[in-house]
């Protein structure tokens, strides 16, 4: 029989509660003290968009989260999503000096995040308005972290901006494809209201091709960004994938992000196939909606995952059970619904793995989520723009500066560009992407945070956090003056 879901509302709701909550002041100023603020941080060198930590920090400190939460997005137009969904223990606390010194970094992601909130949940636009507006259009195709990074540098330059996306509300994998438990689509979701703010233009539900003519969008733009991602779930190439409860693991998590957590269709023994950070998302995530048993089937070793450690940790802490060297050779399907898999033991020859001959076995399944990656569109997008240069995996070549790819008034960014990666890369591409097409259209090139000037401004009544920073004793005899 078909799945169908397990939980109750309640119940769901309580197995998908956030894994990191928000900061009261309180923590985070205790937190923000932890801070070395260290001048040549490497913290800042470890982000992909080069926030300044140890400023935003700083900031946090003064109480000023208003400027704090400015730095960030100034930075990263994306840092609420960022803060939630970045991989910090590996990139800017796993650079932490404190992490050295103590053994436990401090904590910059939740920092992030309870400056960003502050702003976010309370509607203060803390971002550069635009400059007026300049005459050139650019059309940016695709509304994930790309596309949205790219838009809004672009319309802080004073360009027109128009972002097409083919689903009906932006934000890419940030509203569609991560860990329920990680972030709400909310948060998203209003990532994409603050940067509409800024006079960007959003066309959702539009298929290019079908709903506009490629040709005459790219004639009618003065250039056009290509912010796709990647495509479907690559296919297994086994017996029995076609049935109906073989579903590619995003589509799984973008149902949990699009419905009431209660309606999810999941099964009792969940098999995934795949191990990196999408296969922990999804295994995770069943085994929290109730299934009874959630296996990751893997064909090569713990050694050669893709996913992170902390990731992995998080599963097996969840109940996750872990099947390496091991692989499907087949869907066992009984009255067109999957009843189990038909796996194989496998050993690595010549860096690649091999089925063991007579290690088959069955193992009963009812769901089976495939978390193997995603093609390339590189096939749209040939045919969208004829002559546009690929690499030998799909991925289309571009100048790793500017973005800008084969053809003059094309630049790219994100996963269409190289392949799976981060939010924050793709929100860093988009950025480079904008000012490679200012420094093409204005001969103008750009660095550091669009207009300086204005944001240097007053940071709210509280001062901008850089002149009496309050320290953890100081803070610890305020609370305890006896």
């Amino acid at each position: 029989m078909s799945v169908q879901p397990i939980l109750d509302a309640r119940t769901a709701e309580a197995n998908m509660a956030e894994a990191k909550p928000c900061y009261t002041p309180q923590e985070a100023l205790i937190e923000a003290n932890r801070c070395l603020f260290c001048f040549d941080a490497p913290c800042i060198m470890a982000c992909p968009t080069g926030i300044d930590v140890p400023s935003f920090i700083r900031k946090i400190a003064g109480g000023n989260p208003t400027g704090a939460a400015r730095t960030i997005l100034s930075a990263n137009v994306l840092g609420g999503s960022c803060a939630r969904v970045c991989p910090t223990e590996v990139l800017c606390e796993g650079a932490c000096v404190v992490l050295d010194l103590e053994g436990d970094p401090v904590k910059i992601g939740r920092l992030q995040r309870y400056a960003t909130d502050h702003v976010l949940d309370r509607g203060i636009d803390v971002l550069a308005p635009p400059l007026p507006r300049n005459g050139r259009k650019v059309s940016v195709l695709g509304a994930g972290p790309a596309g949205l990074g790219c838009a809004a540098e672009l319309a802080q330059l004073g360009y027109e901006v128009t972002v097409y996306e083919r689903k009906p509300r932006g934000g890419g994998l940030n509203t569609y494809g991560i860990a329920y438990y990680k972030m709400r689509p909310e948060v998203s979701l209003g990532e994409v209201e603050m940067i509409e703010r800024l006079g960007v233009t959003f066309r959702f539900g539009v298929e290019i091709g079908r709903d506009i003519d490629i040709a005459v969008l790219a004639r009618e733009s003065d250039a056009v960004f290509l912010g796709l991602g990647l495509g479907g779930a690559r296919r297994l190439g086994i017996p029995g994938e076609d049935l109906p409860e073989v579903v590619d693991a995003l589509d799984f998590i973008e149902q949990i992000r699009t419905r009431p957590l209660h309606e999810v269709p999941v099964g009792h023994r969940v098999a995934v196939l795949g191990c990196g950070n999408t296969a922990i998302d999804a295994v995770t995530q069943a085994l929290r909606l109730g299934a009874e048993k959630a296996v990751i089937v893997y064909r090569r070793g713990e050694e050669d995952m893709s996913a992170y450690g902390f990731e992995y940790e998080l599963a097996k802490s969840d109940g996750a059970a872990f099947e390496f060297h091991t692989v499907p050779v087949e869907v066992i399907g009984e009255g067109g619904h999957v009843r189990a898999l038909r796996l194989a033991r496998t050993r690595m020859v010549d860096g690649r793995p091999e089925i063991i001959p007579g290690s088959e076995r069955i193992e009963e399944f009812d769901l089976v989520l495939k978390a193997v990656g995603q093609e390339t569109q590189s096939s749209l997008l040939e045919s969208w723009f004829p002559g546009i240069a690929l690499d030998d995996r799909g991925r289309v070549l571009h100048d790793p500066r500017t973005m800008r790819t084969s053809l003059p008034k094309v630049f790219v960014g994100g996963d269409c560009a190289n392949g799976g990666r981060e939010v924050v890369n793709a929100v860093a591409d988009g950025k480079k992407a904008a000012r490679g097409i200012h420094e093409w259209l204005a001969d103008e090139a750009i660095e550091g945070p669009v207009q300086p000037s204005r944001l240097g401004c007053a940071d709210g009544a509280l001062g901008s956090g850089f002149d009496h920073p309050i320290r953890v004793p100081e803070l610890l005899a305020a609370m305890n003056p006896s």
